[in-house]
C-alpha cells in the first residue's frame, strides 16, 4: 500500500454521494493571513450533503485558548446535531487539503468514531475539477453519538512540562520554521517566540503536495529525517492544536500507535512565564 488507509479521494467520495450510510464534514478552518471565510465558502458551494462543523464553537469556550478540545457530553451534543452517529462512516474536508481537516479527523477518532477519512485534494481540488457543488444547508435528522474517550491521544499542560523536563516523549512542531526557531514573531500577541527544549521541526505543509497528503514513503522519510524515531513516542504541538493533527495523521498512517497531541500547543505554552523556550534550529 502507497497510500494512507485514511485518505480517499474525490471519484471515490463522488461515487458515494447521497449514500445513506455516509456523512460528509466540511472542517475548513483559516489563519487571519490566509483571508479566507470559511463560513461563507461553505454557504456558496459545498460538496452535496456535506454539514459544516464549526472548530471555534465545537470546543470548550471555557479554556481561555482557541478551539481546545470538548467535553464527551459535549462533543457527543455537537455531533448528533449535525446528524453523525459515532457509527457511520465519515469523510472530512477543509478548503485546501490536509490543512485543518486533519484536526476533525483526528477529534472524531478521539471520541470513538473508528471509519473516519479525510478527502485529498479538499475543496479547492474538488471545485477544479469540475465536481457537483450545493449551496443547499442539509438539515440533518438528529442522531445519537456514543463519545468514547481514548484519554492517552490528548497531553495535557502539566503532561507537557514533564515531557520537556525529563525527555520521556519525542516532540514533533508542526509549526514554520521561522517560528520554531524564533526568527519570526508569533501571529497572537503577547507570545513569546521559539519551541520548547528538545523538540524537531515538521512543518505542516511538508507533508502534502496540491492538497493531497504524500505516499507513506515520503512520509516515513520526512518524519525520519526530522530526527524523528517511529519506534518511540511522539507528542505533536503546532500553534493551536490544529496542524499537530497533520503530523498525528501522518503517524498514524504508518502504523505509529504511540502518539498524542498536545492540544495547549503553543497558544499556552508560549503565552506562559513558567515555561522553558529554546531559540534556534533542533
Amino acid at each position: 500500500m502507497t497510500q494512507s488507509r485514511f485518505i480517499v479521494d474525490a471519484d471515490w467520495l463522488q461515487a458515494r454521494l447521497g449514500d445513506p450510510t455516509l456523512r460528509i464534514v466540511d472542517a475548513s478552518w483559516y489563519l487571519p493571513a490566509q483571508n479566507r471565510d470559511p463560513k461563507a465558502e461553505y454557504s456558496a458551494g459545498h460538496i452535496p450533503g456535506a454539514v459544516f462543523y464549526d472548530q471555534d464553537k465545537i470546543a470548550d469556550l471555557t479554556s481561555g485558548l482557541p478551539h481546545t478540545i470538548p467535553s464527551p457530553g459535549a462533543f457527543s451534543a455537537a455531533m448528533g446535531e449535525l446528524g453523525i452517529a459515532d457509527g457511520d462512516t465519515i469523510v472530512v474536508y477543509d478548503g485546501p487539503g490536509i490543512f485543518s481537516a486533519p484536526r476533525v479527523w483526528w477529534l472524531l477518532r478521539t471520541f470513538g468514531a473508528k471509519n473516519v477519512f479525510v478527502l485529498n485534494g479538499g475543496l479547492d481540488g474538488w471545485k477544479a475539477e469540475g465536481r457537483p457543488l450545493s449551496s443547499e444547508v442539509p438539515s440533518p435528522v438528529p442522531a445519537v453519538f456514543n463519545a468514547s474517550f481514548d484519554a492517552a491521544a490528548v497531553t495535557s499542560f502539566d503532561a507537557m512540562k514533564d515531557i520537556v523536563a525529563g525527555g520521556a516523549k519525542q516532540i514533533a512542531d508542526a509549526r514554520g520554521p521561522g517560528r520554531f526557531t524564533g526568527d519570526e514573531a508569533e501571529p497572537r500577541p503577547g507570545m513569546r517566540s521559539g519551541h520548547m527544549p528538545g523538540a524537531k521541526n515538521l512543518p505542516s505543509g511538508v507533508f502534502s503536495q496540491n492538497g493531497r497528503l504524500k505516499p507513506l514513503d515520503e512520509l516515513r522519510t520526512i518524519i525520519t529525517d526530522a530526527g524523528i524515531d517511529l519506534d518511540k513516542p511522539v507528542v505533536t504541538t503546532c500553534g493551536s492544536g490544529v496542524t499537530a493533527a497533520i503530523i498525528m495523521l501522518s503517524l498514524q498512517s504508518l502504523g505509529h500507535e504511540n502518539n498524542s497531541l498536545y492540544d495547549g500547543s503553543w497558544s499556552e505554552w508560549g503565552s506562559r512565564p513558567d515555561t522553558a523556550v529554546a531559540t534556534g534550529k533542533a
